[in-house]
């Protein structure tokens, strides 16, 4: 007797597993469960990472590494602390290559301040919104519509400013988090970046 079950091929696991940054046997799992329905293979996928994401968050990280970068020319340079679980991930190639890549990410943007968006003080925040407020009043913009403006262009600056908020310079259609969260899968740990300084000859 014949199976009806769904065999997806190694081109459609190489794929989804490149998009969604899952294990090879979660995104075959995945495309089983959908009957080659990539698209419902990969909201499955990023729901469930969502889910692991959010309980690997709890754990404690005591371990991690610390990447360096110096530009070409010498005038800019970067330090970064990225952090797990423990020293065998620490150790790993993706680590590895996500230090070296958060080091690029951070360089290549003059204007990243703050990891996280409950990083951002407060006091920031509104002041950037009463900014865009009077730009956006100076500008002849409706009355009424001036507060959803405003956040709008808040959360384009938080793009520039909030490092997991950019996107991503290997590919922009992802952010940095989604990329951070798709190595904690990957890794089963909780990888987080704890801290960074970003220095430029003659900016303090």
């Amino acid at each position: 007797m014949s199976s009806n079950i769904y065999k997806p091929s190694p081109a459609d696991i190489k794929a989804l597993r490149e998009r969604s940054g899952a294990g090879m046997l979660d995104v075959r799992n995945a495309l089983v469960e959908a009957n080659g329905d990539a698209e419902a293979a990969f909201k499955a996928l990023r729901e469930a990472g969502i889910a692991k994401a959010a309980k690997l968050a709890g754990r404690e990280t005591s371990e991690g590494r610390i990447g360096a970068y110096i530009h070409p020319g010498g005038q800019k340079g970067v330090l970064v602390e990225i952090r797990c679980n423990t020293d065998f991930v620490a150790n790993s190639e993706p680590v590895e290559a996500f230090v070296k890549d958060m080091c690029l990410q951070i360089v290549s943007s003059d204007n990243t301040r703050w990891i996280r968006i409950d990083d951002v003080p407060e006091e920031a925040r509104q002041a950037e919104l009463e900014v865009f407020r009077a730009e956006a009043q100076n500008a002849g913009r409706p009355a009424d519509k001036l507060d959803q403006i405003a956040e709008g262009r808040l959360r384009k600056w938080s793009e520039e400013v909030v490092l997991l908020e950019q996107p991503y310079f290997r590919d922009e259609k992802l952010k940095v988090e989604e990329v951070r969260a798709a190595l904690a899968r990957e890794t089963g740990e909780n990888v987080e970046i704890a801290r960074f300084a970003s220095y430029t000859v003659g900016r303090s």
